[in-house]
């Protein structure tokens, strides 16, 4: 498929249309690719912010009144104009950000698999559910889940659709207005979407997308919602974090990540290797779940390295907009900057280079090879710091204890990767991995296909969890209704205070002792 046109993108530069701020400067959005300009976007301020949450909270009132199955209908419309535009929103997602194609599928993959999960169980997640009560047959107990109000998205420029509409459709199901904030070099792919949300019959002022700096826009949506999610580094998510407690408002983050692989002796390690090269380049490695640490048993370690090797280095760079790439660009010079400082800091202090390495211009104004090292440290830039770019170690270890040890030595615990010589032996590996996702024999894509169960980060990888029951009761507030259906607890006619305060405790005691107690 040849790159698209300047006709093929006029129905984006349209999209601006649906950012409805009084907009007093404007962005030049480049393609990644080649740096040529494609359209330019409004700027928000403060203002437009406070605008939009007023729209948002009439809008929110009427909808949340709507039954879930009438809200679940819209999201169930909008994921049929997903699949419908499949080739422009996949477009759009590589000019945007410069990743490979296969990469931009996977966001309309995740798309499509959190709207028709959350679109089937919404009604029975957020519908009422009668618990156990004080006293069985004499109190009712019903747990009701009402929306927040208005919801802050704060979302990045690495997987700008599925982090900006993904988190946004639970929060829109569980009767939310959204205020989206997208990242400022990817505005296009949240309002590609926002439109095919239009479409599907989502009142305009019930998702509102205010594209701006994060020191404008982002702070005035912190001010303003009730509560934020928020994909980012781990010093933002900490900041962010801080007001939002100020405000007494939730918050919900996935934060940075230094994930772990671990290769055991009895893996197939032709199929591991095959495995690690998207496990660790996917989008050009700017991918918060993607491996940049592999521990492999010392016996077969330089078998691995010598597969995994030929492997990264036969791998295709390209701008094209098809599924020939196995890699596509950074997105920013900050990032090429970034990795390059990383990958000659390891060089200076002894590291060996074992494919990759290097800039390519030649490519693309953003391009950098896939590159795999051995022989880091902890005292190399990237040997507990995060890269966020097409850069992993290999880390040589003499026992499965000393891998597991390794891989939990890190502030962060956000995905892991197992590939062992049995299944049961990689859970059981899996188990005392402190990451919030791990993959058997995978990388990163079953866990987060898992859209069932909830997906997050330990420790300084975030806080609070995405898909699943989690991911959509987060956006609710929980009321317990109890009703006392024969007597409350006053004492009974005819019986004394001091009596009915003796039996209270063995009757609670007796009650306690039934059958399902």
């Amino acid at each position: 498929m040849p790159a698209p046109s300047a006709a093929d993108f006029a129905r984006l530069r349209k999209l601006s249309a649906i950012v409805d701020i009084d907009a007093r400067q404007s962005k030049s959005i480049e393609e990644v690719f080649t740096g040529r300009e494609l359209t330019t976007i409004p700027v928000g301020t403060a203002a437009d912010v406070e605008t939009a949450f007023a729209k948002a909270r009439a809008a929110q009132v009427a909808w949340a009144q709507r039954p879930v199955k009438e809200r679940c209908a819209v999201i169930e419309r909008y994921r049929d104009l997903v699949a419908g535009n499949r080739d422009f929103l996949m477009d759009v997602a590589q000019a945007e950000t410069g990743k490979a194609r296969s990469a931009a599928q996977e966001e309309l993959v995740d798309i499509m698999l959190n709207a028709r999960y959350y679109a089937r169980e919404a009604a029975k997640l957020l519908g009422s559910k009668r618990v156990q009560g004080l006293l069985p047959g004499i109190v009712k107990t019903v747990v009701n889940h009402h929306p927040k109000g208005v919801v802050g998205v704060i979302s990045p420029w690495n997987y700008p659709m599925t982090l900006s509409i993904s988190d946004s459709i639970p929060a829109l199901l569980a009767g939310n207005a959204v205020v989206v904030k997208p990242d400022s070099q990817t505005p296009y792919c949240t309002l590609a979407n926002a439109e095919l949300l239009y479409q599907a019959g989502l009142p305009r002022d019930l998702f509102a997308v205010v594209p701006g700096p994060g020191s404008v826009v982002g702070t005035a949506i912190v001010q303003h919602c009730d509560y934020l999610m928020f994909t980012g580094s781990t010093a933002t998510g900490r900041s962010l974090a801080e007001q939002c407690g100020r405000r007494l408002i939730g918050f919900s983050a996935e934060l940075g990540g230094k994930n772990p692989m671990i290769v055991t002796k009895g893996a197939d390690l032709d199929v591991a290797a095959k495995a690690a090269t998207r496990a660790c380049f996917s989008n050009a490695g700017q991918l918060c779940i993607s491996i940049e640490r592999i521990y492999v048993e010392r016996d077969i370690a330089d078998e691995f390295t010598a597969k995994f090797g030929e492997r990264v280095r036969a791998m295709k760079l390209s701008t094209a907009y098809d599924f020939t790439a196995d890699m596509g660009s950074l997105i920013s010079e900050d990032q090429v900057k970034a990795v390059s400082g990383h990958v000659d800091d390891a060089k200076v202090k002894g590291a060996k280079v074992i494919a990759g390495g290097n800039a390519r211009p030649d490519i693309g104004p953003l391009f950098f090879e896939p590159t795999v090292l051995t022989d880091v440290t902890d005292e190399m830039e990237c040997g507990r710091n995060e890269t966020f770019g097409p850069l992993v170690s290999i880390y040589p270890v003499d026992s499965v204890e000393e891998a597991i040890e390794k891989a939990n030595d890190t502030e962060y615990g956000l995905n892991a990767s197992v590939w062992a010589g049995s299944k049961s032996e990689g859970e059981a590996i899996a188990a005392r991995l402190q990451a919030g996702t791990v993959n058997v024999d995978e990388g990163y894509a079953l866990a987060f296909g898992s859209t069932a169960a909830p997906m997050g980060g330990m420790k300084a990888s975030g806080i609070g969890r995405r898909h699943g029951a989690d991911g959509i009761l987060k956006y609710t507030e929980s009321q317990t209704v109890s009703t006392a259906r024969v007597l409350n607890l006053d004492p009974p006619l005819g019986i004394s205070q001091t009596f009915w305060q003796k039996a209270l405790t063995p009757m609670i005691q007796a009650v306690q002792k039934l059958p399902g107690r």
